[in-house]
């Protein structure tokens, strides 16, 4: 047992050091589409070393421009997110100071936001507009952290203006993670004292995983009011959740 999470740890260190060093050569001279392409293809490489399948549910089409919330169950939520549907990333500062993790969120382009810090906050309230005005999507947790599997925390609803804004719609996204028998899996949760290094042997050690992603039905911005995008969106993961 030892020596074969051993070699997963291996495989999963060798793949986050192959995407620092595309982050640092390749990404600064490439496309969008093409970073697209590349962010897709290493995430979806990362689950498959943490023996993660992605099961995409739903049935509405993922558009190519809008802001796009989910719920925050574990830190894997942005690869399953980015296995299907590459996104700019809105995420806390705490992933910064993640070992290797948060260099690889930073030269992906994640946007990082202290909590609290209001002045911080306006600024990347206006880069967000400004992404979203070039035709790029753009991904966010709206409940500020992860929760427990099956509940849905109240959703910030400060950026969600960011939408209003740049004109764009707001596309929900549901998130679940089972087992074989389609129970929320037992290695997944990432609440309390739990670190980002106790995450990661928890799921190599764990069984396989199966991660939901529902893209839900898109909410039309025009002339709403941030507080009613955010309550729309929530009750629409919570429902997709429960489901």
């Amino acid at each position: 047992m030892k020596i074969r999470l051993a070699w997963r740890l291996a495989r999963v260190v060798v793949h986050l050091c192959e995407g620092l060093a595309t982050c640092a050569l390749v990404f600064p001279f490439a496309s969008s589409r093409s970073r697209m392409r590349l962010t897709r293809a290493w995430s979806r490489r990362l689950l498959r070393l943490c023996r993660v399948e992605v099961e995409h549910r739903g049935g509405v089409p993922a558009l190519e421009h809008a802001l796009v919330v989910a719920n925050h169950v574990s830190w894997l939520d942005i690869f399953v997110i980015n296995a299907l549907d590459p996104c700019r990333f809105v995420a806390k500062a705490e992933i910064r100071s993640w070992p290797v993790m948060g260099w690889l969120a930073a030269g992906a382009g994640t946007v990082f936001i202290a909590r609290g810090n209001r002045r911080e906050l306006r600024h990347v309230f206006k880069g967000l507009v400004e992404v979203l005005q070039q035709g790029e999507r753009v991904a966010l947790f709206p409940e500020g952290t992860t929760g427990l599997q099956g509940a849905v925390l109240p959703f910030h609803a400060n950026l969600f203006e960011a939408a209003i804004d740049a004109g764009v719609p707001v596309q929900p996204y549901a998130l679940a993670y089972v087992d074989a028998a389609g129970r929320h899996h037992p290695s997944i949760e990432y609440i309390g004292d739990t670190t980002f290094v106790d995450s990661l042997f928890r799921i190599l050690q764990g069984p396989p995983v199966t991660a939901r992603l529902a893209c839900l039905a898109p909410l039309d911005s025009s002339g709403a009011h941030r507080r009613e995008l955010a309550l729309a969106a929530q009750e629409a993961v919570a429902a997709a959740v429960r489901v």
